[in-house]
């Protein structure tokens, strides 16, 4: 018994010790932390002022030193923004490696004034974007990368009273000595309730989405996973990765994040701005059209045809037909003649118009052009064979045929008075609305929504077109998500309305943006080493687009002034649910980004859009050719293993070709299920809200969510929480899901039930509907 006791006591005093000891190393990670946070501040304040003393500076002086003060504003004020974005959770690693150096790593880089570490250099925080700090990501056992321990923290309070209230180390050599036992930072991540927008992973990014996340800015890459996989977080941490990598390049032209709908794009926008990143501009494929927010949904096969390519002949041919030839001849009476646009007037300044090969509204100026010199010769001819001419050009024409005005009038003479002739009915025309009229009529000024609408409201000019009747609507029906690449190939085929004088560009604005135009060429050809065939936004920027850019008194942000440029081209382009994406949607989103530089992810089998991807060649190859890689992730880190073998059972039954993801993790919870009659669903459905609610406790009621998703959330009664279609829950995860009526999702799309089993991170409900005479 005695033995025992000192057994006991023995054993006591080591976990006392080793608990003293762990808490002594928490305590240290703590002061290097708040050391971290002081060396923050600093560099903020100091950024701060940099801005400050910038804008400071008096107005004037030379353009170049005008554009250079914008700049540098610009990017101090940007700079100030990241660091103020890295104060929440700054540090969460540290790596320890073979030659006894120390790193740490975080959500921006820190630099120690007044000294340097013990490996030489100066950096007090690794940026987790560094090269240096992949090994946090990458290295294991097999491959250490020359890292023995990699050690994460748990991060408790607020910035800049962070603590380390936890730490987990990863011994990745046998001769060290691991100091805790707590869980590992990506399970209790993926444990972790969730929240209304989702959240970075930069503590938790596993090798297999380090490694994309890390691939070169040039060509197109198409990420493919299942659910939960981490797709769409590893395309936004690659945003991020370009944009520290590729700052020079892409700070000037930003990039484009293209989602599912306005849901997901609110659920994620913050991810990037919560790590400094600014220079990027949200949308979806109903805003493909500038100005326009389409939502509603054509029947399948309508969408099918919208989104093939052949729509791009179609419209070609729509703004063709507004290219009018008059049915009967137009007249004109000017002060000294009548003159008439026929057919075949029309036809010929027509044809002149469209072999300068300009775009409708360019080629107007044109065709104006054409038709007013055919009428001024028509005018000519009528004047030279009236009989009736005024008196001063008869006398004129009579004195030439018998050259009383002498020997040096003559055919010149004659020549002057025909073109000061000339003159005179160009002036008429130019000021005769008669004319203007006319022009307006046969090559009328336009807006992509007018033509789209009379096109398919018209069964006469969509078989004008060429198109497929089956496209016919009543006028001013509701856009369609559709649509939105429609309007803007017909905005692509428009070009802009012509402006009026008063919106030209006075000449100080454009010399200033003359002056940087020169500097970003300069620029450019500086980068040119890299990728001498790049296209560069000067290929794409006028002085006077430029300087109509320009907002007084301010300088705007890139994605400030993408957001509202129809013409804006980007640096690079993610695309997420790429899967849901038309031919059409890709012919549009490539145009905004000519250098091809492309991030797409998405999983076939989730593909539910009627002209979305049967295989990514389907809808690449058109417009890429074979210029495209594909990548794959293969674990679930969202959806529990007893969730996940009911969503695959559904996968195995309508595409079996496709292999659901892993699941790394099991809750010990089955999905439940109950069969309840149609009558009752209303009730059932909230009465199952309030069960999961409770369940969920005041605390995680709190942090997490509940939603349900359901084929017709207009029939639900009022509840207090998300309600989703299986469309809109697309991209989303909840803590809990309550999926009503499965069957009748399963009608729809099979891919459509497929999605909303695997939006669960933790339980997930079903409410099956009893079907009449099934007796179930």
């Amino acid at each position: 018994m005695q033995a025992e006791n000192d057994s006991t006591v023995l054993h006591l005093q080591d976990n006392t010790a080793a608990g003293a000891s762990y808490e002594r190393e928490r305590d240290a990670e703590t002061a290097v932390l708040h050391r971290l946070h002081a060396l923050l501040a600093a560099e903020t304040a100091a950024a701060s002022d940099r801005a400050r003393g910038v804008l400071a500076e008096r107005a004037g002086g030379e353009l170049s030193a005008r554009w250079e003060r914008d700049v540098s504003a610009h990017r101090w004020s940007e700079r100030v923004s990241a660091l103020r974005a890295a104060r929440s959770g700054l540090c969460f690693g540290r790596l320890d490696h073979t030659d006894g150096a120390t790193s740490y790593v975080g959500r921006t880089g820190l630099t120690d004034p007044d000294g340097t570490d013990s490996d030489g250099t100066d950096s007090a925080l690794l940026d987790w974007r560094a090269p240096a700090a992949r090994p946090f990501y990458c290295a294991t056992l097999a491959t250490p990368l020359g890292v023995v321990r990699r050690r994460h923290f748990e991060i408790a309070g607020t910035a800049p009273a962070e603590r380390v209230a936890d730490f987990h180390d990863d011994v990745l050599d046998s001769h060290t000595d691991t100091g805790s036992a707590s869980d590992p930072a990506l399970l209790a991540a993926l444990r972790a309730p969730r929240g209304s927008t989702m959240r970075d992973i930069v503590t938790t990014i596993q090798a297999e989405q380090d490694e994309i996340i890390r691939l070169p800015l040039p060509g197109v890459v198409v990420i493919e996973g299942g659910p939960g996989t981490g797709k769409t977080a590893v395309a936004l941490h690659r945003v991020a990765y370009l944009l520290y990598t590729h700052r020079e390049r892409l700070a000037r032209s930003g990039v484009l994040v293209v989602g599912p709908s306005a849901g997901f794009v609110s659920y994620v926008g913050g991810v990037l701005p919560a790590l400094g990143e600014s220079a990027v501009v949200f949308t979806t494929p109903g805003r493909l059209a500038h100005g326009v927010v389409a939502t509603a949904l054509d029947p399948e096969e309508v969408a099918r045809t919208k989104g093939s390519l052949a729509m791009l002949e179609v419209l070609r041919r729509a703004v063709a037909d507004r290219q009018e030839l008059p049915a009967s001849p137009i007249t004109i009476e000017l002060d000294d003649v009548i003159v008439e646009v026929d057919r075949a007037t029309a036809a010929q300044a027509r044809s002149r118009a469209r072999d300068t090969g300009a775009v409708h509204h360019a080629a107007r100026a044109a065709f104006r052009d054409a038709l007013g010199a055919l009428l001024v010769g028509q005018g000519v001819e009528r004047l030279g064979a009236d009989l009736e001419d005024p008196p001063e050009i008869a006398a004129i024409l009579r004195e030439l045929e018998q050259g009383e005005l002498g020997e040096e009038v003559g055919p010149s003479g004659a020549a002057q008075v025909t073109e000061e002739l000339r003159r005179e009915l160009r002036d008429d025309l130019r000021r005769d609305s008669g004319f203007h009229d006319a022009v307006e009529r046969l090559w009328p000024v336009l807006t992509p929504e007018r033509v789209l609408d009379d096109l398919l409201s018209s069964p006469e000019r969509l078989a004008s077109a060429g198109a497929d009747p089956a496209l016919l609507r009543s006028v001013g029906a509701a856009w369609t998500v559709a649509d939105a690449p429609l309007l803007d190939e017909l905005a692509e085929l428009l070009g802009p309305p012509p402006a009026p004088p008063a919106a030209s560009t006075d000449d100080a604005e454009r010399a200033y943006a003359a002056e940087v135009l020169a500097i970003l060429e300069s620029a450019d050809r500086d980068l040119a080493g890299e990728d001498p065939d790049e296209l560069r936004p000067t290929d794409f920027v006028t002085a006077d687009v430029l300087a109509a850019r320009q907002v007084p008194g301010r300088l705007a942000g890139v994605a400030e002034r993408a957001a509202g440029d129809r013409e804006w081209r980007y640096g690079h382009l993610v695309v997420d649910e790429a899967q849901e994406l038309s031919a059409m949607d890709w012919h549009v989103l490539l145009r905004r980004c000519p250098t091809r530089s492309v991030t797409a992810v998405g999983d076939l089998a989730q593909r539910s859009a009627p002209a979305g991807a049967g295989t990514w060649a389907e809808v690449l190859a058109p417009v890429l050719g074979d210029r495209w890689a594909r990548r794959s992730l293969t674990v679930n880190y969202r959806t529990p293993a007893e969730i996940m073998a009911l969503a695959a059972a559904v996968l195995a039954q309508y595409a079996p070709e496709h292999r659901p993801p892993a699941s790394v993790r099991e809750t010990g919870e089955q999905p439940w299920e109950r069969t309840v009659p149609a009558d009752g669903l209303a009730a059932a459905v909230a009465a199952a809200v309030d069960e999961e609610g409770a369940r969920l406790g005041p605390r995680d009621r709190r942090r997490g969510t509940l939603a349900v998703i359901a084929p017709d959330p207009a029939a639900l009664p009022p509840l207090p929480i998300p309600v989703h279609t299986p469309v809109s829950a697309k991209g989303l995860e909840f803590d809990v899901v309550v999926l009503v009526d499965p069957e009748r999702i399963r009608a729809h799309h099979p891919a459509d039930l497929y999605v909303s089993i695997t939006r669960a991170t933790r339980r997930l409900g079903i409410l099956r509907v009893e079907q009449p005479g099934s007796g179930r």
